[in-house]
């Protein structure tokens, strides 16, 4: 009998050890419950019935996966560390004359749910064979928070719109010439807004942002990386309003995600170095539409695994973030790995906000 209760007692103890939340490796492997590593890049997280939603890129091994061969992956966690892979949430398709046709780019997606009900992802587009010109953004929507997500539109946005910033009484053909183009740092000219003010604006890197008055935001690199723009979204959130402005004009910004904390707006980027890291940057304002004021460097401390500290931002690029029920914001973070897209790892660190409205983000070796 006593050796029955020990039994019972050790069993019950190892079932509750085994099922403890546990600790994620910043840069290194995140299994999920099937013992196989996250493959959700370039993601964002989405909070739906007290249950987390991880969306991101499905990479498939060597340099090919830095194409679109699947789709979006989608996992789902009561906890933010045990992840359930929930399938893939939006598929590219076999059409070779669809928009996302196998083989295409679609990068960054991101989730939100509309005043409708609906999910709705956004994502960067490029077509397949095509390279990166068309800049495109993708709309996709679902009546469930885990997909499938039909198309919707896949094309340029803001046609023959004008900027914020422009006066009723500026916008002349005068002013769309004075935005064509300006010199890029490695040679060559980025095409400005002016240039594209008949078939859209340019939209690469990109994230979603929900205010807390419940107007949506799509802010993303444009202008052939030069500056971003943010263009607030319909209430159903399948399009741009018409209402859009620019900041970071010229610091060649990618990699947005956006907090909000205490009235204040902060913009985390990084710089434009493709797969390569670089040292990132943030941005601050009172208001979404700015002024924005570029700030330092965020990052702080040492990656042991590689080296890297804030010079090239442990490594990784910024990709999404989100807030937990105690407050906390927390940056997602990637490490790509383009000659072996599948194997790329995921940084997640809490974001610090100080009385004097600057943000520090601080190594740590887990999440």
């Amino acid at each position: 009998m006593m050796l029955a209760a020990l039994a019972g007692c050790f069993a019950a103890h190892f079932s509750e050890a085994a099922q403890a939340p546990k600790r994620l490796p910043n840069g290194g492997i995140w299994p999920d419950v099937d013992g196989v590593h996250i493959n959700a890049h370039g993601g964002g997280l989405l909070k739906e019935g007290g249950r987390w939603y991880w969306f991101g890129e499905h990479k498939i091994a060597g340099g090919a996966g830095n194409k679109a061969w699947v789709g979006v992956s989608c996992y789902s966690s009561d906890d933010l560390r045990t992840w359930k892979r929930e399938g893939v949430a939006f598929a590219v398709s076999k059409d070779e004359a669809s928009p996302v046709a196998e083989g295409c780019v679609l990068e960054r997606p991101k989730v939100v749910k509309a005043a409708t009900g609906k999910f709705v992802m956004y994502a960067h587009l490029e077509y397949k064979g095509r390279g990166y010109g068309a800049a495109a953004t993708l709309v996709a929507v679902s009546d469930a928070v885990t997909g499938p997500y039909s198309l919707v539109s896949a094309g340029r946005m803001d046609a023959a719109t004008w900027p914020r910033e422009i006066a009723a009484g500026d916008r002349t053909d005068a002013t769309l010439r004075d935005y064509t183009r300006i010199p890029q740092p490695w040679g060559g000219f980025a095409k400005l807004w002016g240039s594209h003010f008949g078939e859209g604006q340019m939209s690469r890197d990109q994230t979603l942002f929900r205010d807390d008055d419940g107007a949506t935001y799509h802010i993303f690199a444009s202008e052939d990386n030069s500056t971003l723009h943010i263009a607030k979204l319909t209430d159903d959130c399948l399009a741009h309003s018409g209402e859009w402005t620019r900041l970071a004009h010229g610091d060649w910004t990618e990699a947005p995600a956006v907090l909000k904390r205490d009235g204040w707006y902060y913009l985390i980027g990084s710089g434009c170095t493709g797969w390569r890291p670089n040292d990132a940057r943030y941005y601050r304002a009172r208001s979404i539409w700015g002024p924005w004021e570029r700030m330092g460097n965020p990052a702080r401390g040492v990656n042991p695994a590689n080296g890297l500290g804030p010079e090239k931002t442990w490594g990784a690029q910024s990709t999404f973030i989100f807030e937990t029920d105690d407050g906390t914001a927390y940056a997602l973070f990637d490490i790509w790995k383009p000659s072996n897209a599948i194997d790329g790892r995921y940084v997640c660190l809490p974001i610090d906000v100080s009385d004097d409205h600057t943000i520090s983000i601080t190594w740590r070796d887990e999440f």
